[in-house]
C-alpha cells in the first residue's frame, strides 16, 4: 500500500510577510509571501503541504509556535483566542527561492471562511507563517497511466503536481472549478497527460458531485497503476469507491484525502 504522507526529513517554523496578492480568477486568489527565513523551506515540488498560520480578525500580529515538532499543535492551543492564530493545510504552489518567494493559492468557496477572508484582505506587510508537511501525491517508481481527480480545494495541488510532472507521465485528470472562467488555458502538462476541466457555472451542487459523475462517465484506461484524489470528503470517497467496485482496482493503488467536508467547518 502506498504511504499515506511523506514527511519532511527536517523541518522548522517559518516566519514571512504578505508580499502581494494577485486575483488568479474570479474563484481563486494568490497570496505571495516572502522574507529570508524561507531558506530554511526545501522546496520538493509536487503537492507539497504547509501548515499556514495567520492572524485572526483583530490580532495586531501573529503568534508562532516556538516547537518545530507535533507538540505545535498543543502549544497552539494552549494559547488564549485572544493570541491564538488560525491554521489551516495549503498546498505550495510555487517557490522563488532566488526572491525568497513563495505562492499560496486560495479557492475562495464565496470568501465565507476565516482563510478566504484573510487572502481577500491580507496587505502587505502582513505576517503570516507556515510548517512542511510533506507531500501526499506519492507515485510509485515506473508507475504507468495515472488518474488525477480533484475539486477547487485541490486544483492548486493538481496543477503543482502537472506542473513539476515528469515528460513521461502519462494521466487523466479531472479537475473540477466554480465557472468557466477559472479554467486555466495556459497550463503546462506533458503531452500524454489528458486534463478534463469541469465547471459548475452556477450549479447548486455540491462541490465535487460534477468530477465524480464525469469520472464514473468516463473510458478510462485498463490498468491504472496509480490514482491520487483530493478535496471534499465525498468527492474522494467516491472516487476510491467507484475506481474499486464498478473498475477492478485495487485500494493499494488509490491514494485519497479528504481536504474538507461540506456544511462542516474546520475546527480552530
Amino acid at each position: 500500500m502506498f504511504p499515506k504522507v511523506q514527511s519532511p526529513e527536517s523541518r522548522r517554523m517559518i516566519t514571512l510577510e504578505v508580499r502581494r496578492t494577485t486575483r488568479t480568477s474570479p474563484g481563486f486568489t494568490t497570496v505571495t509571501l516572502g522574507g529570508p527565513e524561507l531558506a530554511h523551506l526545501l522546496p520538493t515540488g509536487r503537492d507539497q503541504a504547509v501548515r499556514l498560520f495567520f492572524p485572526r480578525a483583530g490580532q495586531d500580529g501573529l503568534t508562532m509556535p516556538t516547537l518545530s515538532s507535533e507538540a505545535w499543535m498543543a502549544q497552539i492551543l494552549l494559547l488564549p483566542k485572544s493570541r491564538r492564530p488560525w491554521v489551516r493545510n495549503y498546498t505550495v504552489r510555487r517557490v522563488r527561492p532566488e526572491l525568497d518567494e513563495l505562492d499560496i493559492e486560495f479557492a475562495l468557496h464565496g470568501g465565507d471562511t476565516p482563510a478566504c477572508a484573510w487572502a481577500l484582505g491580507a496587505r502587505p506587510g502582513d505576517p503570516a507563517g507556515i510548517f512542511d508537511m510533506g507531500l501526499t501525491y506519492l507515485p510509485p517508481a515506473g508507475a504507468g497511466e495515472q488518474l488525477l481527480v480533484a475539486d477547487e480545494s485541490a486544483v492548486p495541488a493538481a496543477l503543482a503536481i502537472l506542473e513539476h510532472a515528469p515528460a513521461s507521465l502519462v494521466a487523466q485528470v479531472f479537475l473540477e472549478v466554480p465557472g468557466t472562467a477559472d479554467i486555466r488555458t495556459d497550463l503546462a502538462a506533458p503531452e500524454g497527460v489528458r486534463v478534463h476541466w469541469l465547471a459548475r457555472d452556477g450549479s447548486a451542487g455540491i462541490p465535487g458531485r460534477l468530477a465524480l459523475d464525469e469520472l464514473r462517465a468516463a473510458t478510462l484506461p485498463q490498468g491504472l497503476s496509480y490514482t491520487w484524489a483530493a478535496g471534499e470528503s465525498g468527492l474522494v470517497t467516491g472516487v476510491r469507491r467507484h475506481l474499486v467496485r464498478d473498475r477492478g482496482v485495487p485500494k493499494s493503488d488509490i491514494a485519497f484525502h479528504g481536504y474538507w467536508r461540506h456544511g462542516r467547518s474546520s475546527p480552530g
